[in-house]
């Protein structure tokens, strides 16, 4: 008997005795009258058991036995599967050895056990920063941004110009949209 379930007992047996009222024990357990009327009558019929639940100390249905256990466990560890990642494993399980298991319940089964899967990734290729150019003219850049410049909702593009090596702005052109008109304005300011 747990400790809710001995709790349950005690009040439940003063209800019987007389020493508490029905509606202030299903305050103190949190239950309806109802309930402790439930409560009261299986107790009287049956005893303290009827307060135990039936499935105390009993294994689930559907849990799988300790040597099924140890055998995923041992089979993940072999050589054959160790460099299989968990989704793959389960696969080749059901392949191979004709073991059926959600892949939550070997994710869960194989992490309970300490086992980790290999996550193969490719490194991931560093991008080195451009270097500036060395003098002024050689790269200009252009770009174009659509935005509610004038506070309206109507959105202009403004085409921008800047030189690579000094960072200064070298044109500006602004129209309705993005457009090549745009760009060529700015490269006729220069």
């Amino acid at each position: 008997m747990n400790e809710k379930q001995l709790n349950r007992y005690r009040v439940i047996s003063n209800v019987i005795e007389g020493n508490l009222k029905p509606c202030d024990a299903a305050e103190s357990l949190g239950l309806s009258e109802r309930q402790i009327y439930r409560l009261k009558k299986g107790v009287e019929e049956e005893g303290v058991s009827f307060l135990i639940h039936k499935n105390t100390n009993r294994k689930p249905y559907h849990a799988f036995d300790d040597d099924f256990k140890q055998n995923i466990v041992k089979l993940k560890k072999s050589d054959k599967y160790k460099d299989a990642n968990f989704k793959h494993f389960q696969e080749l399980l059901l392949e191979n050895e004709g073991i059926s298991i959600s892949y939550n319940a070997l994710y869960n089964l194989l992490t309970s056990n300490g086992v980790v899967s290999p996550k193969k990734r490719r490194k991931s290729k560093k991008h080195y920063r451009r270097k500036r150019k060395a003098r002024k003219g050689m790269l200009i850049q252009i770009d174009a941004t659509p935005f509610e410049w004038f506070g309206n909702t109507d959105k202009f593009s403004l085409h921008g110009a800047i030189d690579d090596a000094s960072g200064e702005i070298v044109g500006l052109y602004m129209t309705k949209n993005e457009c090549l008109h745009g760009y060529l304005e700015i490269t006729r300011t220069n």
